[in-house]
């Protein structure tokens, strides 16, 4: 095995990890991955003899490279992903493969991916790559041209942003499951009432129909409950699944994807549901993890 083969093989040791951070940064899998690919040419043309910590400076470049892709984005302000539900990540309902579980450690669910989306881009490598990966602030600083105090006050920053912003989920995948079977229940049946009693007051749909209507929210349990009863015939046949490691439905019409719903969980009721009914990225979706 020559030199290159055996940095291509140390490279594919991580790349699942690298994937997962590059997902958390950008809410996209296709750009994650080109993050990850990019993380790879930086790699080919560095002294690898030179790194110590492999795992380590991978990290650290695959989150300069999303930061420059977040900054380029906002820079442009075309079509930007802010406007958009982050791409899910679907499983069988009986539970994630073991990439999808790396993918969704820590429980990466939708409705945090939209609260990570109103973080300034150097605010969201702060927080994700010390908070969820534990990459200390005197590796990020160099990263975001900042001293380490100054990274530790973003990441602190962001902190307090999803904690006010994004409530602790259930994790029970059983009571997780239990809600959202009454809420389909209360839906198909037509039961206002009963919708209404399974939603959080504060609840908040979000609904990604795609261009030109682009991202919908609807706030509150009464219109969220309207909301449900008007469209409930137009789902397709509703299939249990893990949407980003939570109870989630996909709605499927002759074999292909109509909708994917992600329901929050929070003390027994709905508090916040993320629709993806874009037609165009609902048709990349592949069903086959649902058989």
């Amino acid at each position: 095995m020559d030199e290159r083969e055996f940095l291509a093989d140390e490279f594919e040791r991580h790349r699942v990890h690298l994937r997962a951070v590059a997902y958390r940064m950008l809410g996209s899998l296709a750009e994650a991955d080109d993050a990850v690919q990019e993380s790879w040419f930086r790699l080919s043309r560095s002294d690898a003899d030179a790194i110590e910590n492999l795992g380590g400076w991978l990290t650290t470049v695959v989150g300069r490279v999303c930061l420059d892709m977040l900054r380029s984005r906002t820079a442009r302000r075309e079509d930007p992903l802010e406007e958009r539900l982050p791409d899910p990540v679907i499983g069988p309902a009986s539970g994630l493969d073991p990439e999808q579980e790396a993918l969704m450690a820590d429980s990466v669910g939708l409705a945090l991916l939209v609260v990570l989306q109103s973080l300034t881009p150097a605010e969201r490598l702060a927080f994700v790559l010390h908070d969820t990966f534990a990459v200390p602030f005197e590796d990020i600083a160099p990263i975001v041209g900042r001293s380490p105090a100054a990274a530790r006050q973003l990441a602190s920053r962001a902190r307090r942003r999803v904690r006010g912003s994004a409530p602790v989920p259930e994790r029970d995948p059983v009571r997780q499951r239990e809600v959202v079977a009454a809420f389909q229940a209360a839906a198909q049946g037509g039961d206002f009432e009963a919708l209404v009693a399974v939603l959080a007051p504060d609840v908040v749909l979000r609904a990604d129909t795609g261009a030109p209507t682009g991202l919908i929210e609807v706030h509150g349990a009464k219109a969220v409950a309207g909301q449900a009863l008007m469209f409930r015939q137009g789902g397709g046949e509703p299939r249990p699944a893990l949407v980003n490691g939570t109870a989630g439905v996909v709605g499927v019409v002759n074999g292909r994807a109509r909708s994917v719903l992600s329901f929050t969980i929070v003390d027994g009721r709905v508090a916040a549901i993320d629709i993806l009914a874009d037609p165009e990225r609902l048709a990349r979706l592949d069903l086959t993890v649902l058989d």
